[in-house]
């Protein structure tokens, strides 16, 4: 089965995979998603379900590992991101990732993670 993981990137092929759709974005420093039109250089993005992990590839780039079910229990890391006006609960995945996904479409990013009991972005 087919889904997305990180809105508007490229299907992870996983049995597992639907239970994942559209669980991480990624924001601008203002905490909007990134418009469509700025996250072209995703479609270099391959992504894999394995070993509990959200698998990122890209040209040129080193491998990055995301825990899928990680529950952070740190407030200082909850925030609110915004698709255009609706406001959703999420969970910043930190520097690290921030830096590889800014590196890869070429500008401040950040990918947030749909905290577990918010709704995911339709």
């Amino acid at each position: 089965m087919s889904s997305h993981p990180i809105v508007d990137a490229p299907a992870a092929i996983h049995p597992d995979a639907a239970a994942y759709h559209h669980r991480w974005l990624l924001v601008d420093a203002q905490c909007q998603q990134l418009q469509r039109s700025a996250a072209l250089n995703l479609g270099k993005l391959s992504i894999e379900i394995a070993h509990d992990c959200l698998v990122l590839k890209a040209p040129g780039m080193l491998r990055l590992d995301i825990d899928l079910d990680v529950i952070e229990d740190d407030d200082s890391v909850r925030l609110l991101a915004w698709i255009g006006d609706q406001s959703i609960d999420v969970v910043d995945e930190g520097d690290l990732v921030a830096a590889w996904f800014s590196n890869l479409l070429g500008q401040a990013c950040r990918l947030v993670k749909v905290h577990p009991e918010a709704t995911p972005p339709s």
